[in-house]
């Protein structure tokens, strides 16, 4: 199988193979075969070049963002807001302040559930769900 990058007009093709060396745990081998992880949802597995910014962050400019007025924090900042723009342009975002990153996907559905669900969602109102969706999606 190949995957094709359609962001770069398809010059990106990449084998699953290729693919699967950018994430480390999925060299592994489980009960002899090598590992598939399907429950990307709540542990979703890092590439390389994710785990390398992590490392770089946490050991050189580990701070809060958008509150010191200190060197590592205003580096911190900056890394953020450099995320923040390419993750807007990646999702055609009109602007990277559309872009909110939160912890995992609970925390994601509960934010969208209580501005924008309690500004639309009334009560009578229907809301259909199948019997696969993921207990986050119920509590709010």
């Amino acid at each position: 199988m190949t995957i094709t990058d359609n962001r770069r007009g398809g010059a990106d093709l990449r084998s699953t193979e290729e693919i699967r060396k950018d994430f480390p745990i999925l060299s592994r081998q489980v009960h002899g075969k090598p590992l598939v992880y399907l429950d990307s949802a709540a542990s979703s597995q890092k590439p390389v070049a994710v785990l390398d910014a992590m490392d770089t962050y946490y050991r050189s400019y580990n701070a809060n963002i958008h509150r010191g007025v200190y060197a590592i924090s205003e580096e911190a900042t900056a890394g953020v807001d450099k995320a923040r723009l390419k993750v807007a342009r990646l999702i055609n975002a009109r602007q990277s302040k559309q872009v909110v990153f939160t912890r995992n996907t609970t925390e994601s559905i509960n934010l969208v559930a209580y501005s924008w669900g309690n500004a639309h969602i009334h009560t009578g109102d229907l809301i259909i769900l199948t019997e696969m969706e993921h207990h986050s999606n119920l509590v709010p």
